[in-house]
């Protein structure tokens, strides 16, 4: 049996009080980064290859059904307001933008549309395809991996099950075992967990890798709104030793950007 897939250690959980429940839930989660941190030197040999190949212009693609493939959009989504780099991570879900509020029922058991739906990007040698998914058995995900395999894209996988169809398929597959779920085969709690994680690591890894944090500071981030002004203002203030606030703030709206205001500070 597929280790998410195995019975909670936990019964009678409509028994237990509210405290009982809130108890168990987080002793299983605080299991979780202790099982990722044995996945380090996996996910390390990714970040390497994506790297070398975004360095050649290479795109990130993250693909997933259900909860996989939904916290593959929300690391994708984050990469161009945190780092400025638009277009370089892309996350596809099957079942389509419909399937990130809404279930589609049968959407992952295609295992066609996963290939046709990165065909739709135009994809390239140079791209990366990472595949997720809970059980390392979804077959929109595992069609998507072994045809970009076949056409020469670097593959990954995230998944939580050992010895899994997409562990097998994938150049450089990031197992994290997480056991059994609180509640029976709910793959959206540790497992989901472990990969929110790993993703985290992996994106925030290669934007770092690629220069678009200086010292800690996100210098590339988009001006949104005014809390991130009011950041990358105090960021400026820091890099440069500009004490005025007013000036530090209308130097930034001037450039853009933490990195053009302090370079033009620095000339």
């Amino acid at each position: 049996m597929n280790s998410t897939e195995q019975s909670s250690i936990y019964s009678g959980l409509d028994l237990m009080s509210t405290e009982e429940l809130l108890k168990g839930i987080n002793a299983e989660d605080s299991k979780v980064p202790g099982v990722v941190a044995g996945s380090i030197p996996q996910i390390s040999a990714l970040v390497d290859g994506i790297v070398e190949r975004m360095r050649r212009g290479g795109r990130v693609f993250y693909i997933g059904a259900g909860t996989s493939g939904r916290l593959g959009i929300t690391d994708a989504s984050e990469i161009f307001p945190t780092y400025g780099l638009d277009g370089a991570f892309i996350g596809i879900i099957a079942g389509g933008d419909g399937a990130i509020r809404r279930a589609v029922e049968g959407a992952e058991d295609d295992p066609i549309r996963g290939w046709k739906d990165i065909l739709a990007f135009d994809p390239r040698p140079e791209d990366i395809v990472v595949g997720i998914s809970a059980s390392g058995g979804a077959p929109y995900v595992l069609g998507a991996i072994r045809n970009a395999r076949e056409a020469g894209m670097l593959t990954a996988c995230i998944t939580c099950n050992e010895g899994s169809a997409l562990e097998d398929a994938a150049e450089f597959p990031i197992v994290a075992v997480v056991g059994p779920e609180f509640v029976t085969g709910s793959t959206r709690m540790k497992a989901g967990t472990a990969t929110k994680l790993i993703l985290n690591m992996i994106s925030t890894s290669v934007m770092i890798r690629l220069g678009h944090v200086k010292g800690n500071h996100m210098v590339d981030m988009q001006l949104t709104n005014r809390k991130l002004v009011d950041r990358g203002t105090r960021m400026i203030m820091e890099e440069t030793g500009i004490a005025d606030y007013d000036k530090a703030r209308a130097l930034l709206l001037e450039h853009g950007s933490v990195r053009a205001a302090v370079e033009s500070v620095k000339v």
